[in-house]
């Protein structure tokens, strides 16, 4: 296919694969401008940075809170489950404070452990089966997170929360 019409139709297949390229490329953009060079063909410049969006979190959950408010609070950072809940725990901790609790015996099976926090700064999460962690988890305030953790056989939990400032906590254990 040397010839001049065949070069032409390869040119158009060409063109038409740079823009279907481009359509895809900004349908992961926030926006996309399209300009046309001279010989017609499309060109696509983004008129936004791609990346991902972080919003900022709420300012008000970065205030502690205590009685009513902290249940309320702990209620709306931890979605109801699916499954049916074996445990859950709220509170407040003091600059550099931990505390450590321990879970009802669960029988062996799937577990979702949801770890919330609200507060300034960080709160770290451990939990564990005797010796054995299960999740170390250093998780930012204004967040949580759901962990899913698999028993052999029937355990208690031990969990810790801590933190280097003043912070709320909220955790829940579920069967999947």
């Amino acid at each position: 296919m040397g010839s001049k019409a065949a070069r032409s139709v390869r040119s158009q297949r060409l063109a038409r694969a740079a823009v279907g390229l481009l359509i895809v490329m900004c349908g992961s953009m926030t926006a996309c401008e399209y300009t046309y060079d001279d010989d017609g063909r499309p060109e696509a410049s983004p008129t936004s940075t791609a990346g991902n969006v972080v919003l900022p979190p709420d300012p008000a959950l970065e205030q502690t809170v205590t009685g009513d408010a902290l249940d309320e609070w702990a209620k709306s950072a931890l979605p109801e489950s699916q499954g049916q809940s074996f445990y859950s725990s709220s509170g407040y901790l003091n600059p550099g404070e931990s505390k450590s609790e321990q879970t009802v015996q669960l029988p062996g099976g799937t577990y979702a452990v949801t770890l919330a926090c609200r507060g300034t700064r960080r709160v770290m999460f451990a939990v564990k089966v005797g010796e054995a962690e299960l999740v170390d988890l250093t998780l930012g305030c204004a967040n949580a997170r759901v962990s899913v953790v698999q028993l052999e056989t029937d355990a208690v939990l031990s969990i810790t929360v801590g933190s280097r400032s003043d912070a709320n906590f909220a955790y829940r254990v579920s069967r999947l």
